[in-house]
């Protein structure tokens, strides 16, 4: 098998679909609840590096941790009256040998219950070394 038969077709293991699945949902909802703790370097672990956003058209990589400003929360709540984020939606839409993409929807609500704003992202998760971590979010 050639570098390039590699790159598109990863080995597989014996890891079964609902399981894959599970594990990823798992990865978010712990990313989220350490969100909703403000826990920016909880966040970080629960991420693989290097991170990739998309933001629209923009790519954005991040080598390693320590990427969002200490202030990112504040600044958020501030900005938009955020207290916490709820998801509606964590629909898996590919799963393939450790790697999970989900259809992520979410709500960034303010302390009253109203909502501030509504997302539908692409998330992908995958197993690394053993761990699984957000690898790539498109927004």
């Amino acid at each position: 098998m050639t570098d390039a038969d590699r790159l598109f077709q990863p080995r597989s293991d014996d890891a079964d679909d609902a399981t894959m699945i599970a594990e990823a949902i798992g990865c978010v909802e712990r990313f989220t609840d350490r969100f909703n703790a403000r826990d920016l370097a909880g966040m970080d672990a629960l991420l693989h590096f290097p991170h990739v956003i998309l933001s629209g058209e923009q790519l954005v990589i991040w080598d390693g941790p320590g990427k969002l400003p200490a202030s990112f929360f504040d600044e958020l709540s501030r900005d938009t009256g955020w207290a916490k984020t709820s998801y509606q939606r964590k629909d898996p839409v590919l799963v393939s040998p450790r790697k999970v993409h989900l259809l992520v929807e979410y709500t960034r609500d303010r302390a009253d219950g109203s909502i501030a704003s509504r997302h539908r992202n692409l998330w992908i998760v995958t197993s690394e070394d053993g761990r699984w971590g957000i690898k790539q979010r498109s927004y």
